[in-house]
């Protein structure tokens, strides 16, 4: 008997192996018949289904890369069964190395049950076994992937939700030593209360950046409310506030050509402020930090409005970012992945800075690059459109009234550009 045509007349046993095995494990132990096969019985069926369809190299090397479609209607059910079953086992609690044992359990059941019932050896059995294996290893990649995509998003949703529960209290407390500093005339206590304030405003720019964060990370784009904006203005704006609070380090601003354009003024102060922070923490302390904004491009025919797009550099020496860590310098949280870097690591800085300005600089439809040596320095390069263009958008059965929503769009493209 072929080994597909042995599953097929022994999915029974091999559930059965499969429910003992899964029951074993400590989520599995309270669990119901129903909830410990899950999706096996799709994922066997649809293995041997698979099995026995003929497969080009094309198909063989799409699956061994854990591509979706591969093998024809049989290797999709696969990857759709697989899927089920990676987001179920997230849901009970499972650990992903107890979702990759139940495979390998499977798979070793499987084999023990076919060979128990002593089969007449054929020249086939050899490539059976193989492409056996291929489909477990196809469906374990896909239910690995979707176990890990429904952890990342728990996790996600969590650091959304204490985020913003962790600001109202936040922004209590701030209010709360302001009013004890303006009323009091103890300089100890004004002091004390001066403390607390810079304190909380640390803390509650560290939850802005986990709060975009997770946002991201949940597959929401970054909430824009445009307007005019005159980005010479709002530079000079954070390159003060800076001075004030770091009155050690060297700021300077350069500006040139027409800089103004239709932004979120607040992403956009976000950018310049993550950026200059930035550099202040990884720079030399003794070198200054360079913050330029220009215009290039050819602009709008009859705007007069100078370049189409602006671009705002910061640049400062130092010690150079290591070849290493330069790809994936804007990935959250890698900056601080190795002990050594850990320890050089400011208090108030969780590495979400970089990461939250290539996230806010994209939904402005524009570019952010690095470049760091030890003679040139450190120089992070933005690139964002002026303007952007109102998407146009053909009528559909779903929204026959696209024509008039353009309209309004025209008459207020002040806010939507």
């Amino acid at each position: 008997m072929r080994l597909a045509e042995f599953i097929f007349a022994n999915i029974e046993p091999v559930l059965v192996e499969w429910e003992a095995f899964a029951r074993s494990l400590l989520p599995g132990k309270d669990m119901t018949v129903v909830a410990l096969r899950d999706d096996a019985e799709s994922i066997l069926r649809s293995t041997a289904q698979d099995i026995q369809n003929s497969q080009s190299i094309h198909q063989q090397a799409s699956k061994s890369k854990g591509h979706s479609g591969a093998g024809g209607s049989a290797s999709d059910r696969l990857d759709n069964a697989s899927d089920l079953h990676g987001v179920g086992r997230a849901g009970s609690g499972f650990h992903i190395t107890e979702v990759v044992a139940e495979y390998r359990a499977l798979r070793a059941s499987v084999l023990r049950l076919w060979r128990e019932s002593l089969p007449e050896p054929t020249v086939d059995d050899i490539d059976d076994v193989t492409r056996f294996n291929e489909s477990l290893d196809q469906s374990l990649a896909r239910g690995v992937g979707s176990y890990s995509k429904r952890i990342d998003e728990s996790r996600q949703m969590f650091l959304a939700i204490l985020s913003h529960d962790l600001r109202n209290p936040l922004h209590t407390i701030r209010m709360a030593a302001t009013a004890v500093s303006v009323k009091n005339e103890d300089p100890a206590t004004t002091a004390a209360m001066s403390m607390i304030k810079r304190n909380s405003d640390v803390m509650i720019q560290l939850i802005g950046d986990l709060i975009d964060f997770s946002s991201s990370g949940l597959g929401r784009s970054m909430p824009l409310n445009r307007g005019p904006v005159d980005l010479e203005v709002l530079c000079r704006e954070v390159i003060e506030s800076y001075r004030s609070t770091h009155p050690g380090h060297t700021l300077r601003m350069h500006s040139d050509g027409e800089v103004s354009g239709f932004w979120d003024p607040g992403r956009i102060r976000q950018i310049i402020s993550n950026l200059i922070g930035n550099a202040i923490q990884h720079g030399a302390p003794e070198g200054p930090i360079d913050l330029s904004v220009t215009s290039e491009g050819t602009p709008s025919a009859g705007s007069g409005l100078g370049g189409s797009t602006v671009v705002l550099r910061v640049h400062n020496a130092g010690a150079p970012i290591p070849p290493d860590l330069l790809p994936t310098i804007f990935e959250p949280l890698k900056r601080y992945a190795t002990r050594e870097s850990a320890e050089r690591r400011t208090p108030g800085s969780i590495g979400l800075g970089l990461h939250i300005v290539r996230e806010i600089v994209a939904a402005k439809g524009g570019t952010v690059a690095v470049s760091s040596t030890a003679v040139e320095g450190t120089t992070f390069t933005v690139r964002i459109p002026r303007f952007l263009p109102v998407v146009e958008e053909a009528p559909t059965a779903e929204r026959p009234f696209a024509d008039k929503d353009r309209a309004k769009a025209a008459g207020a493209s002040s806010k939507l550009a």
